[in-house]
């Protein structure tokens, strides 16, 4: 059985324009996901720690076969080929890659938050979403739709040059 699944990116050290295009190509060639859709790439403010580089992101929207666990330690596998070290909550990084959803699945494991906790916070992440899956209905949440309007004061800017895809 297979499950629809979004997963966020970012980045802000290095070259994360570069960071994030790259990114999405390691997750075009997960095994037993395909490969269905990725937003353009925006840049957003920090979240939490203010001073440091404004991030990169994007969304990609995978159907994965292996349950949301593994898919995760998969994640956790690009995030370190990139160079990505844990630290502080919200600390600069080189590449994170956040399971925002896998299917319908609700899961308050310490370990895997399905639907991930804050993505109904987070412009960075709902402006992408909408962008390849604007129908999407959040479980637990609602119409994706409505979340954004919540977060319409935040600011992202769409980079037009470098869609990803």
């Amino acid at each position: 059985m297979s499950s629809r699944c979004f997963v966020a990116l970012g980045a802000n050290l290095g070259d994360p324009v570069t960071t994030v295009s790259k990114a999405v190509e390691a997750l075009r060639e997960l095994p037993d996901t395909r490969f269905v859709a990725a937003s353009s790439l925006y840049r957003t403010a920090p979240v939490g720690l203010k001073h440091q580089p404004d991030f990169i992101n994007a969304v990609v929207e995978l159907i994965a076969v292996p349950p949301a666990p593994t898919l995760l330690e998969m994640l956790f596998a690009i995030e370190a080929r990139f160079g990505r070290r844990r630290s502080i909550r919200n600390a600069p990084r080189t590449l994170d890659l956040d399971l925002l959803l896998y299917g319908d699945e609700i899961s308050d494991d310490p370990h895997l938050s399905l639907p991930h906790p804050r993505l109904h916070q987070r412009a960075f992440v709902l402006v992408p979403l909408a962008e390849i899956a604007p129908r999407l209905v959040i479980p637990g949440r609602g119409p994706l739709a409505g979340l954004l309007d919540a977060c319409s004061d935040q600011p992202i800017e769409k980079l037009v040059a470098h869609p990803v895809g």
